[in-house]
């Protein structure tokens, strides 16, 4: 691990193109990023344009994003020709879980929940970082208590072997804010409505002022728990 920090160690923490670039042409062919068409997301599919690097993207497709999310990435692949590959979870395992528990197992238990996002979102995940070495990822230092202590590059405990790198892990919301705007980057629309971190429209709401910019994911749940198993092993505490 001290031979990926080491890496990374001469770029200032905040310069996330820096960071991005790094790691793109360390990794070669052996990396690949990873964009829910969340703010952070966007922000590095601009810097990876400006770039000019050759990276694989994909994003998640759960079966239940809302419409705006598909919308946001039409207007991003029109605006940048970054053909973002969308990656679909089993169907099989979507239909024996719904004909076993109901479309909205999910808010009966956290295990429920754990066990909807490993089916829509994990395996999915497991499945396409296969033949990668690392991925990058948007999380920030800022967005939760669970993600306080993140670094620049990491260790998947998820998926052993491999490498996470996270370039805008001392962004705060405030700093994509003005990258993004500053840039012209094309957002998800329903932060105009008061959401600050968007999902699956069934488990996501608009937050509240002074909340932090994860309530609104599985707000039924304790703050601890509002993981989904992408980035935490057993989804505790992204």
């Amino acid at each position: 691990m001290e031979k990926y920090q080491q890496l990374f160690s001469d770029i200032d923490p905040k310069d996330a193109q820096a960071i991005l670039a790094r790691a793109i042409d360390h990794f070669g062919e052996r990396i690949t990023m990873a964009t829910s068409f969340q703010l952070g997301g966007l922000a590095l599919l601009d810097m990876v344009h400006k770039l000019g690097k050759e990276i694989r993207v994909f994003s998640l497709d759960t079966g239940r994003l809302p419409e705006e999310t598909y919308e946001c990435s039409e207007r991003v692949r029109l605006k940048y020709g970054i053909q973002v590959e969308w990656v679909f979870p089993k169907h099989e395992a979507v239909e024996k879980l719904e004909r076993g528990k109901g479309l909205y197992s999910f808010k009966e238990s956290v295990e429920n929940r754990k066990e909807c996002c490993g089916i829509r979102k994990v395996e999915p995940l497991t499945r396409v970082l296969q033949g990668y070495d690392a991925w990058i990822t948007g999380r920030r230092m800022d967005q939760s208590e669970t993600r306080k202590e993140l670094n620049i590059v990491e260790e998947d405990p998820v998926h052993p072997g491999k490498i996470k790198v996270n370039p805008l892990v001392h962004w705060n919301q405030g700093d994509l804010w003005f990258y993004v705007e500053e840039n012209k980057v094309p957002h998800n629309r329903l932060y105009d409505e008061g959401y600050l971190s968007i999902g699956c429209e069934c488990c996501t709401r608009p937050c509240s002022e002074g909340e932090d910019e994860r309530a609104g994911r599985w707000w039924w749940e304790h703050p601890e728990h509002k993981e989904c198993g992408l980035h935490l092993r057993g989804g505790a505490g992204i």
